[in-house]
């Protein structure tokens, strides 16, 4: 820059204001979010939904394909709870013992593709959420 001559610097742009994807207008509107996440951030309820993606299974079927070692008792409330908020049918074959199947619904099917863009960016984000661990308990020391 030649002498006599200032700079003149552009102040940076401000960041890209972000609308929320969801907003409630006072704490006590939930917005219906409460329902949703009670339901869907159980330990057990994400998982039956997706083993249930792929079509029709009996309990113990259900019960086997699903990682962990989720009990008999808590396979039933889940798919209760599942079945009263609309997202799974269940259904009893009168045999003896019964034989019962579980499907999901068509909101039930709905779903999949959120929880499948929620593993898809839990994927995509690992890498980046790893080092944001490391990071904070380095300095947490």
């Amino acid at each position: 820059m030649s002498a006599g001559h200032t700079a003149v610097t552009t102040p940076p742009a401000p960041e890209a204001v972000v609308e929320p994807v969801i907003s409630c207008e006072t704490p006590q509107d939930e917005c219906g979010v409460r329902d949703v996440l009670d339901r869907l951030g159980d330990k057990w309820s994400v998982y039956v939904v997706v083993e249930l993606a792929s079509g029709v299974l009996r309990f113990k079927e259900l019960q086997r394909r699903i990682h962990g070692d989720i009990s008999q008792r808590m396979l039933t409330l889940t798919v209760r709870r599942l079945e009263r908020d609309g997202l799974v049918k269940r259904t009893v074959y009168p045999t003896i013992p019964p034989q019962v199947e579980y499907e999901l619904t068509e909101m039930g099917h709905s779903l999949t593709h959120l929880v499948k863009a929620l593993a898809d960016w839990s994927i995509d984000h690992r890498p980046a959420i790893a080092a944001a661990r490391e990071s904070y308990d380095a300095v947490q020391g």
